[in-house]
């Protein structure tokens, strides 16, 4: 069960001690969006370049950018260890996969609330992430979307089939009170964001997640 606290809600005035605040997180999830493909623009490579130079803890690039079959390699290149890409963005997932992890990233595929998973499962031999969101992507802060824990179960079911060490990712409103039964659908790596940024001990909270997660496991 691990644990990715989201810096979309950190102080981004100060993200080389608000990652130390969560070196005993699992990864370093970076929001990178392009204000086209989401309605928020947020950082983009020179900044996570940055990052990574800093951060204790490896760093989970999730883009939710326009053309990430020209971007996503860049940010393996740029020593991000796991990059997500949208399903709905990608003109060649199976390229892009290919090309994430011939740059030494972990590739993963993020699909959104509405988009549905079957259509894409057959990409699963090229990736070694999926991310449901439990929101729609774009902005921090909003509530964690029940709905979509059949989806995370669809996908656990996909990678029992399929075999292999895919990891199944959520983010969005994941806290306390969600994340059990993320943990209890299947999903084994969690974005936090404010449940973890907004806690008065930062390090601590991702303990308690990673707890409630571990004890809910699938």
């Amino acid at each position: 069960m691990q644990i990715s606290p989201s810096i979309l809600s950190a102080d981004f005035a100060n993200l080389e001690s608000e990652l130390k605040r969560v070196a005993n997180a699992d990864w370093a999830h970076v929001d990178v969006m392009d204000g086209h493909f989401v309605p928020n623009l947020t950082i983009g490579l020179p900044v996570v370049e940055a990052l990574i130079k800093v951060s204790p803890i490896p760093v989970d690039a999730h883009l939710m950018i326009e053309d990430p079959d020209r971007w996503a390699p860049m940010y393996a290149e740029a020593g991000c260890q796991s990059v997500t890409f949208h399903i709905e963005a990608a003109h060649d997932p199976r390229a892009l996969s290919r090309a994430l992890r011939a740059a030494g990233a972990r590739a993963a595929m993020a699909v959104k609330p509405k988009t549905d998973f079957a259509p894409y499962a057959e990409l699963l031999p090229e990736l070694d992430m999926v991310l449901v969101m439990t929101v729609e992507p774009g902005f921090g802060g909003q509530s964690f979307m029940a709905d979509q824990m059949p989806k995370v179960r669809q996908v656990r079911e996909a990678v029992k089939r399929h075999g292999g060490e895919i990891w199944i990712q959520v983010d969005g409103g994941v806290s306390a009170e969600t994340i059990e039964q993320c943990a209890e659908a299947g999903a084994d790596v969690f974005v936090a964001g404010s449940a973890v940024y907004g806690a008065e001990d930062a390090a601590a909270a991702v303990e308690e997640l990673r707890a409630l997660a571990t004890s809910h496991a699938h």
